[in-house]
């Protein structure tokens, strides 16, 4: 990769970092002259460097604990009782441990026995469970800690009760009926009004100090402890540290179903049946299950076999079974096989009667039945001990599943999953590995009930299993050969369900009782033996040994005799002696236990038959060579004949069980002998053809037979087997031994032992899983125990150990599915866990201690030594003492003390080291498995040799050390090497050795592990210069440190109680002989205070894992890094984990413990100041950030003022106004730009909240102390950070909780990262997004990414999205709790800010600033606890230095008077009191600094003004409590009762309550927006002479004109306040870039002229409090004016914004605000482009206008008036009337309201007095000729409209339509009080005039129009043929009434008598002839328009028109002879439309 891409991290290594070079610049020149004093002597250590850590182990040595014992001083080093070893029993599933019970054991049994039966050995570190490894901070611990948190009340949420609603009803009604302006009622209602309770000592006079130690009281009063219980718990994906204890080892089970046989019923009942059930899997061809045997018989049919049987055993009774499946598939059958006792006659004759008879015919065949039931009597009697095949049938389970349905599939993720134990986990990945397509699970289905009715009879030559696969096979097929054999008919019900988690009476497959077992007497449930379908990765946990026996056939066609009824006896035999029989085979149905031998079925008549048997054998524990299986095959004679035995033998065969000390099993074939086997035939195997024995068929294979056992002692594996036999012959010493053909002496065992051990990776993988206990244990005892051969040790450590490795991999391959997250194999786990011990001499009480172990790792060091060392020559050392050699003694001596000395991690760790590369590769793989093994072995050594009060720096040898030294340094290199190559490895290693040094660290010289971790840093540093992906290498290093971080004594390895702490004295003044801060005055700086607050290289180390772990942070979040998102992310949740394990730790409750540990993070509030650019702006306007001083790269201001530019400050101020375009008239240099990344959202949240858990638990003290360090920038910036954390953490109420429900935020940045990385191509390897189910670390480059807006505020704290309506509640109630307790924080902090501040230079900037942080606070959505205490603080403050609000900023003022008006009108009491007596006091504080109280006055009016305009939920009655209260301090205060300042505030009080009034009428019409901007249109009128409350009130309509989507509306109300703000400037002085007063705004708008009102006699521009708003200067009109040009543009009304600009570009030029002019420019040309886009005005319709008349008392001051209103383009009649008629409806009634369907005058003579009526009409604008020579556009026909035109037809005799000869027509003209758009959307119509036009007129006019629309659609270009033929064809078309033809033949029929009519008569004549011609026109275009198609239809079109013109020839023709008379020789034209004779005026 080229050097280019490489990151920032590469090329900086042995740099100081740009951070740090800013401080040291900063501190050496900042403005406060103390910082120059300090000393330059100490050493930087960059942080990309390590500093040396300090000796742990001497450090405390050299520093004795001197606190008093108590949580303090358990800080300071680990509890003595840290680590301890625990033997836990090992659960035993059973009642009964089924271990065999003989006394002499075979070695093999003696070991099995040994695994299966010891205890865990389980290594504790007690204090573990504090880790955040082991006590993760998950969710549902989160909501523990939750559990009873205080509900906070929020304003938000609090409804008004009933009382509320009666007052504001009965409020409301009182003051409707008194006009505004009523003074004395006012003064009435108030002194009536409630208030609030008083303050108590609020008027007392309180020294400051005293104010704020109570205020600090009572702040700190029922805080919460834990701040981070408050917050969402961190991301589990980033908890590289999470561990689990691995579950025991347990038994293997798959999905268990419990299967009941109920009964079992034929047609008819003559004998006993017996049945056989089993699983089969035919995708596999093989039986997935034991047999498992039920009896269903009545008693009377087991009578009958009574002779035969014994009294039967209670577990042969069972009639229910579990069965197991592993892998469940759609392919397994249940198969039941019934047999019945054996009789004359093959299975078909034996079935027959089953067949034919039935239960129905039981009279009718009753002799057939009696017959039938004493022949089965017979045959029990005789033949009651053989069995004969009967009948089959089978289930299939897929069936039952699917049609029983699931139950609840889905809750086997997510919850569950989690919860699970490990072998539950493991038996879940069997079952997804194995279900692949065909999802089929048995664990989850409805219980179901089956009755089979069918059952097939079983054919004598069909027996074998692969006959029964091909009938199941074909039974799933539709046209089953099955189906169509004549069936058995029977019913067999048996119920299947999923077996219960704890069954009672369970018998396991050795018959022991599992628990629980409630009564031995009950009937059991057999737990039935699993056979897997393919391969079980499970060890063995208990002792199991059974031998499974399958005959299969057996030919004996060749055999002579009487041979046809073949039945065999199987017997075992312990030697050859009948006698010898053992009763090990387990007996089937009601009988005996165990029995001595078993029979096969007889199948009639076959001398060549098949058999279907399982006998099961429980093995004998010492299986010897005589050991065999005995079958003797016997002839039955089913017919009783008198000379004939019942049976007779007619052969022999054998099985000798053991070979070469193996178990012999498999499929075997043998020969059958005729005669009875000779002596000593047991050890000899039957192919051994023995002297004068006979052989069937000349000792061929005649026989089939199978074995096969399930052993956890045999492991059927030949490299297995040798490997044990060969270490049981060392252990026993017992030569020679004879293994297989060969005879082993000593000298030969040591070759054979070193290929065995090398030859176990050839072993199966499933015996070595199962075996792998044992196998681990042998190997551990070869390095540790090696062997003595003749009087040599055998060193077997380097292939024992690459054996362990080669297991461990083989293991790790075969359980790719059980693995966790950081690829533990957890099998391997456990076994570590609770079964590794340490070999001892003698298995003993853990107690007992071995003896003193002797250190002799060395025999085995150099590696050209012999691997046999002669004891003679062998040295041992002492252990406590290694330089002194133990004395010389005899060998024997010797051999015992060098047995008992190697030590397992000694050799692990040498072997490691010294290891090849082949096995070097296989352990790195597996690296975590040695580690553990090591780390184990060292805790059982130093607790078995009971070192653990030795000095750490002695407890092991110093060549270990050098080992483990080694070790580390090569698997960090590897970590490194491999981080490019193979990520997946480099991080599973980079992880075990983090957890291993985690480990030693408890263990060993914790600074010699120190500087083992300082060591791994230098490597990743030095490869971070070459790496071509350094990302990825720092997230190693990251995952590194947090997983040491997590160590559960991670506090006290900071060291955070050291004596070289600075001192934390709560006063800077506080003398001590150990506090340098005492020889300086409280604010000089002390160097050991800032070096706490900075990653200096003290701190880091002192606090030397602190140090690395915000390093990384500091390094991660440095700008210059541009940090990649999930490097941001994975830094600041180490940080955030760790502290949350630190609230929950109950070691760290104490408040003064809390502050040690927080000690350690102090250098992340520096962190973070620095970081404060990058942050997310939490503020609601987006956009540039809104805080106070956002300096990218500026530390320190050298003039050492504030660095707040007012623009900033501004926005801080919380302007009371809607928020706009910020105005940037250029104030000083523009900021630098930011060139950092900026964090996420939840990252920069997580990282405020961090900072603030700091603040909250650091020592005031020590914040004070910092604080006063710091310069004012700095400062300033922490303020700024305070400001953030208010926005950040604001309450945002339960709708917003409701609101995001259905959205998941918590991966939702994750994926956009990932999403934005993959487009723009940044990661570097592209399968880490596929291969990955969590991304850790994308390793790759990602620098590129350029864009990503993060805006999620919230984190949810559970993937699941549909929450109930509890989890919701609970979040907000946690929201709530989060937000009061972060704000509080901010609070502390700011009163530690003000206690520094006092001292400070630049005091008044920065007092300022801190005002402004606790105003935004209080404006916020905030509890009332909060309030409560913040507003105690802004009293506090504002008592100290009022000179803050009445000397300088306005706009804190105005701010504060906000606020505090917002809280007045609170409904919770506890703000209201609080917020009134803030408002009293401050007045009082106005008053008496000497000032008038002009200025509190003016500003509290207009936040009143403000707030009823814009508050959406306003509540006056509580406000008017509030007033109500303040006039009660009045009264209450004596020292102002007699002044005039009583007076003032009852004046101000009075006049906030006339406010108060209107916004009353306001409130009732709420819905109404006409009538509601009508209010606040007629307050503001009424504010004329109070430009600041008339400007406040326009900006309020504005407001409200936006949100409904009227921005032409909107946008005339910033004109008019514009022109008020120009009007003011105008007064001031005259610039020539200034508007001149409204007149320059007549261009936009003519009303605006009514903003003139201003002038000098009514305003002075000096006046106090006047015009002091923000708006009132050149800035202000500047943004007015944006803001109306936006709206403009919103509207589309692009010719307005023209005139905007043209006023606004002036004084932008006077600025030289180029910038601001290009953009203006810019929108001017987008305002332009889309005037020509849009010329033709269709795209953008700016209104449609309305008459609306109100008739009724109803409507009080509507009654009568009339208005013009104006909607939203294209809204139809139908709309605006159902709106107004639904809205009055359910103001009035239904009943009540009528709407007026015509547009005639109203008779209000005629109206019902008690209804309400409205009548509406759709009305145009109207324009005079003359007014259209001006008005060419589009745009200039729809703005400034002030008259309006309504057309109303009617009849003389009152009809609205008649005939043409009697139609009038009435022309309604209305103008409006102004023109439209107005500041509002509907204005009052002022004069209305008419006039009437008579039928020709009306004639006249309709032909005009027809004759336009001819012209139109004939010129129109491009030409539109469609609308030409549909204007044609209405013009020349056969009309039937009313067309051009009748309306001449009414009019120009006759000549008129009158006169007067002449000229009508004339001049609708001469329009029939315009129309003509017109046609003719519009005809000839079309002709030239159509297509072939279309000109018949265009004749036609022509033809119509001739006719038309020959009909209206004649009447066109004809004159009137008086209007040619000489008389008229030029009359002047005449309008008619303007003849007053006709017209009626309305003014």
């Amino acid at each position: 990769m080229a050097a280019s891409e490489r990151r920032a991290f590469a090329h900086k290594i042995n740099r100081t970092v740009a951070a740090e070079v800013r401080k040291q610049v900063s501190r050496e020149y900042s403005s406060s002259p103390q910082l120059c004093k300090r000393s330059g002597s100490q050493q930087v250590v960059p942080l990309t460097e390590v500093v040396e850590p300090l000796d742990l182990e001497d450090f405390l040595q050299n520093h004795p604990l001197d606190a008093e014992p108590g949580p303090l001083r358990d800080l300071m080093e680990f509890p003595a009782d840290d680590l301890e070893v625990v033997l836990e029993a090992r659960e035993c599933r059973t009642t009964e441990p089924g271990i065999p019970e003989e006394e002499k054991l075979d070695a093999r049994v003696r070991d099995a026995v040994e695994i299966y039966t010891e205890d865990w050995v389980i290594v504790q570190r007690k204090y573990q469970f504090l880790s955040s490894s082991y006590s993760p901070n998950t969710s549902e611990r989160q909501r523990e800690r939750q559990k009873g948190l205080t509900r906070q009340v929020f304003e938000l949420e609090e409804r008004m009760g009933s009382e509320d609603l009666d007052d504001l009803k009965h409020c409301s009604a009182s003051l409707d009926d008194t006009p505004r302006g009523s003074w004395a009622s006012n003064i009435f209602d108030l002194k009536n009004s409630a208030a609030d309770s008083l303050l108590p000592s609020l008027l007392e006079r309180t020294a400051p100090d005293e104010i704020d130690r109570r205020n600090e009281e009572l702040r700190r009063q029922n805080r919460p402890r834990d701040l981070l219980a408050l917050y969402p718990a961190p991301d589990e994906d980033e908890a590289v540290e999470r561990c689990s204890i691995p579950e025991p080892p347990k038994e293997h089970f798959g999905q268990r179903i419990l299967v009941k046989c109920l009964s079992l019923k034929f047609e008819i009942e003559i004998e006993p049946i017996f049945g056989i059930l089993a699983l089969y899997d035919i995708r596999e061809k093989k039986k997935i299950s034991e047999n498992f045997y039920f009896d269903l018989n009545s008693e009377h049919m087991k009578g009958l076999l009574r002779a035969h049987v014994a009294h039967p055993a209670i577990s042969t009774l069972a009639r229910s079974a579990i069965f197991s499946i592993t892998y469940p598939s759609p392919d397994i059958f249940l198969v039941i096989k019934l047999e019945k006792v054996l009789q004359q006659g093959d299975i078909g004759e034996c079935c027959e009667p089953y067949m034919v008879m039935k239960e129905s015919d039981a009279v009718k065949n009753k002799e057939k039945l009696e017959k039938l039931r004493h022949t089965a009597e017979q045959f029990c009697s005789r033949l009651g001990r053989y069995r004969m095949p009967f009948a089959w049938t089978a289930v299939h389970l897929a069936n039952i599943i699917s049609s029983a349905g699931s139950m609840d599939r889905d809750s086997s993720d997510s919850e569950s999953e989690r919860k699970s134990t490990w072998n539950e986990k493991k038996r879940k990945t069997f079952e997804r590995a194995s279900i692949g397509d065909d999802a089929c699970s048995f664990s989850n289905f409805r219980p179901a009930t089956l009755t089979v009715t069918n059952f097939f009879k079983q054919e004598g030559d069909r027996l074998s299993d692969e006959n029964l696969y091909k009938f199941l096979a074909d039974m799933r097929k539709p046209s089953s050969v099955l189906r169509r054999l004549r069936p058995v008919t029977a019913q067999l019900k048996i119920d299947i369900s999923p077996a219960p988690e704890n069954p009672h009476f369970c018998l396991s497959p050795e018959l022991l009782h599992v628990k629980p077992y409630p009564d031995p007497r009950g009937r059991p449930i057999k737990e039935i033996l699993e056979f897997p379908a393919r391969e079980v990765y499970a060890p063995f946990t208990s002792y199991r040994n059974l031998l499974y026996i399958y005959p299969h056939n057996l030919n004996f066609s060749s055999r002579q005799g009487s041979v046809r009824n073949i039945a065999i006896k199987v017997q075992y035999m312990a030697g050859e002696d009948p006698s010898q029989a053992l009763p090990v085979i387990f007996g089937k149905s009601s009988c005996s236990e165990f029995s001595r031998e078993a029979y096969t079925a007889v199948v009639y008549h076959s001398k060549c038959p098949e058999f279907y048997e399982e006998f099961k054998v429980q093995l004998p524990a010492n299986v010897t060579e005589n050991h065999h299986l005995l079958f003797t095959f016997y002839h039955v004679s089913c017919q009783p004949r008198p000379s004939t035995p019942l049976e007779t033998p007619v052969g022999y065969t054998w099985i000798p069980l053991l070979q070469h000390s193996r178990l012999r099993t498999g499929p075997f074939c043998l020969p059958v002998s005729v005669d009875r086997p000779p002596p000593s035939y047991s050890v000899l195997t039957t192919e051994v053809a023995l002297p004068g024995m006979r052989w069937v068929d000349g000792h061929k294979s005649v026989f089939s037979v199978e074995l096969t056992a399930v052993s956890s002692v045999h492991p059927q594996d030949p490299h297995l087997d040798k490997f044990f036999t060969l270490v049981h012959v060392l252990e026993e010493a017992s030569f020679p031994f004879r293994l297989k053909d060969v005879i082993l002496s000593e000298n030969k065992v040591e070759a054979e032992l070193k290929s065995s051990v090398g030859a176990l990776r050839l072993a199966s993988p499933e015996p070595l899983v199962a075996f792998s206990h044992h196998v681990l244990d042998k190997l551990i005892h070869l390095i540790v125990r090696p062997p003595i051969i003749g009087g040599q040790i055998v060193n077997l450590g380097r292939g024992a150990f690459e054996a362990i490795a080669l297991v461990v991999s083989l293991i790790h391959k075969s359980l790719d599915g059980a693995q966790d997250q950081r690829g533990h194999n957890q099998l391997l786990a456990a076994y570590i866990h609770y079964a590794f011990r340490l070999p001892g001499p003698e298995p003993g009480p853990m107690g007992v201690p071995p003896p003193p172990p002797v250190q002799c790792a060395a025999l085995s060091r150099a590696p050209a030594q012999p691997s046999s060392l002669h004891l003679s020559r062998s040295k041992s050392i002492s252990s406590s003492n290694p330089d002194l050699a133990s004395s010389p003694c005899s060998p024997d001596e010797e051999v015992t003390r060098i047995l008992a000395c190697k030590l397992l991690h000694e050799e692990l760790a040498l072997q490691w080291v010294v290891s090849g590369s082949a096995v070097r590769e296989a352990v790195l793989q597996h690296a975590w498995f040695f580690f553990q093994l090591m780390v184990k072995s060292m805790a059982l050594h130093l607790v078995l040799s009971k070192r653990l009060d030795t000095p750490r720096k002695l407890r092991f040898p110093g060549r270990f050390m050098d080992d483990i030294s080694a070790l580390v340094n090569s698997v960090g290199l590897e970590v490194t090497a491999h981080s490019h190559k193979d990520s997946e490895l480099s991080e599973r290693l980079n992880t075990s050795l983090a957890f291993f040094l985690s480990d030693l660290l408890s263990l060993v010289d914790r600074g010699f592990v120190f500087s083992l971790i300082r060591a791994y840093y230098k490597q990743v540093a030095n490869r971070l210069q070459s790496s071509p992906n350094p990302n990825g290498l720092i997230t190693l290093r990251m995952d590194f440190t947090r997983i040491l971080c997590s160590h559960e004594h991670y506090v006290t390895l900071n060291l955070p109680c050291s004596p070289i702490s600075p001192p934390a004295s709560p006063s800077p003044s506080v003398s001590s002989a150990t506090s340098q801060s005492s020889a300086f005055s409280s604010h000089v700086q002390d160097p050991k205070v800032i070096s706490m607050f900075e990653l200096s290289g003290s701190f880091r180390q002192q606090h030397f894992l602190a140090g690395l772990l915000l390093t990384e942070l500091a390094l991660i979040l440095e700008p210059e890094a541009e940090g990649v998102f999930f490097l941001h992310k994975k830094a600041i949740s180490a940080v955030h984990t760790l502290l949350c394990s630190h609230d929950a730790d109950a070691r760290y409750a104490e408040p003064e413990v809390k502050a040690r540990v927080a000690q350690l993070y102090l250098p992340l509030l520096t962190l973070v100041l620095d970081t404060l650019p990058q942050l997310h702006d939490f503020s609601e306007s987006g956009g540039q950030r809104s805080r106070l001083a956002s300096m990218p790269d500026v530390d320190v201001d050298i003039d050492g003022g504030s660095t707040i530019s007012p623009s900033v400050a501004m926005a801080i101020a919380g302007s009371p106004l809607p928020p706009g375009p910020r105005p940037s008239i250029p104030q000083g240099p523009p900021p630098p730009p930011r060139t950092a990344s900026p964090l996420a959202a939840d990252t920069s949240r997580t990282l405020l909240i961090c900072a603030l858990w700091v603040l909250k638990n650091a020592e005031p003290g020590l914040l004070q102390h910092w604080t006063s360090d710091l310069g004012p920038g700095q400062l300033a910036r922490l303020l700024d950070l305070l400001h953030l954390c208010t926005s950040c953490f604001e309450y945002k109420g339960k709708k917003a909780f409701e609101r995001i429900n259905s959205l998941t935020f918590k991966k939702s940045l994750d994926m956009k990262a990932r999403l934005e990385e993959a487009i723009l191509g940044t990661i570097g390897a592209r399968q880490e997004m596929v291969r990955r189910s969590r991304e850790r670390s994308p390793f790759g480059n990602q620098e590129n990414v350029r864009w990503r807006k993060n805006v999620t505020h919230w984190k949810q704290t559970s993937d699941r999205v549909d929450k109930t309506k509890e989890e919701m509640e609970h979040e907000a109630l946690v929201d709530g709790n989060l937000a009061t307790e972060a704000n509080l924080i901010v609070l502390d902090t700011l009163e530690v800010i003000v206690q520094t501040v006092i001292l400070s230079e630049a005091k008044e900037g920065l007092l300022g600033s801190v005002l402004k942080v606790l105003l935004h606070s209080l404006g916020c959505t905030q509890s009332a606890l909060f309030l409560q205490h913040g507003l105690a603080t802004q009293r506090a403050l504002v008592s100290k230095f009022p000179e803050l609000l009445f000397e300088e900023d306005t706009e804190l003022c105005a701010d504060l008077c906000l606020r505090l008006l917002r809280h007045c009108s609170s409904r919770v009491t506890t703000i209201r009191t609080h917020a009134s007596a803030s408002l009293y006091l401050l007045m009082r504080q106005n008053y008496e600094i000497g000032n008038n109280f002009a200025r509190v006055k003016m500003q509290v009016t207009m936040s009143l003004s403000s707030l009823v305009g814009t508050t959406q939920n306003f509540n006056e009655e509580h406000l008017r409590r509030s007033l109500k209260t303040i006039l009660t301090y009045t009264e209450e205060d004596l020292e102002l009762r007699d002044s005039t300042f009583a007076e003032q505030v009852q004046d101000l009080m009075f006049n906030l309550h006339m406010i108060l009034t209107d916004t009353v009428k306001m409130k009732e019409h709420q819905e109404d927006p006409e009538m509601l901007i009508d209010l606040m249109y007629r307050i503001a009128r009424g504010y004329q002479g109070s430009p600041d409350l008339r400007l406040t009130w326009l900006q309020n309509m504005a407001g409200k004109h936006a949100e409904r989507g009227n921005h032409a509306e909107a946008a005339q109300c910033f004109v008019h306040a514009a022109a008020l703000v120009a009007e003011y400037l105008a007064l001031l002085e005259d610039s020539r870039h200034l508007p001149v007063g409204c007149v320059t705004f007549q261009s936009i708008s003519s009303n605006v002229l009514e903003e003139s009102a201003i002038s000098d006699d009514i305003l002075s521009p000096d006046e106090e409090g006047i015009c002091s708003g923000k708006h009132f200067t050149e800035l202000g009109l500047v943004g007015l004016l944006e803001q109306a040009a936006t709206s403009f543009t919103m509207g589309g009304l692009y010719e307005a914004v023209n005139e905007v600009y043209k006023i606004l570009i002036p004084i932008l030029e006077a600025h030289r605000d180029y910038k601001k002019l290009a953009m203006v420019h810019g929108k001017l040309q987008e305002a332009f482009t889309k005037i020509i886009h849009q010329s033709s005005g269709w795209e953008r319709v700016f209104g449609t206008y309305f008459r609306v008349g109100f008739y009724g008392s109803r409507f009080g001051d509507l009654d009568e008036q009339e208005f013009v209103y104006k909607e939203p383009s294209i809204t139809k009649l139908a709309e605006i009337s159902h709106r107004l008629e639904e809205f009055y409806s359910e103001r009035f009634g239904d009943d009540v309201v009528e709407m007026i369907k015509d547009s005639n005058p109203v008779d209000k003579a005629k109206l019902e007095p008690h209804k309400a009526y409205i009548q509406i009409t759709y009305v145009e604008p109207y324009f005079d000729t003359y007014e259209l020579k001006d008005r060419v556009t589009y745009f200039d026909k729809n703005y400034d409209l002030r008259t309006f035109l309504f057309c109303t037809p009617f009849t003389a005799d009152g009809r609205a339509h008649g005939e043409l000869r009697e139609q009038h027509k009435r022309k309604t003209l209305l103008s409006t009080a102004h023109a439209f758009p107005y500041i509002k959307t509907r204005i009052n119509v002022i004069h209305k005039e008419e006039t009437v036009l008579t039928p020709v007129e009306v004639a006249i006019e309709d032909m005009q129009k027809k004759t336009r629309e001819l012209a139109f659609a004939t010129e129109q270009e491009p030409p539109d043929a469609k609308m030409l033929q549909m204007v044609l064809q209405g013009s020349v078309g056969p009309t039937v009434n009313q067309g051009p033809l009748e309306v001449a033949q009414v009019f120009l029929a006759e000549i008129p008598e009158d006169p007067k009519l002449f000229r009508h008569h004339n001049k609708l004549r001469l329009c029939f002839k315009d129309f003509c011609k017109k046609c003719e026109d519009a005809l000839r275009k079309n002709k030239v328009l159509i297509g072939p198609d279309q000109k018949e239809y265009h004749r036609e079109l022509e033809r119509n028109y001739n006719r038309l013109k020959e009909a209206l020839q004649p009447l066109l023709t004809q004159r009137i002879p008086q209007l040619f008379a000489p008389a008229a020789s030029g009359p002047s034209p005449r309008n008619s439309l303007n003849r007053t004779s006709f017209r009626k005026f309305e003014g």
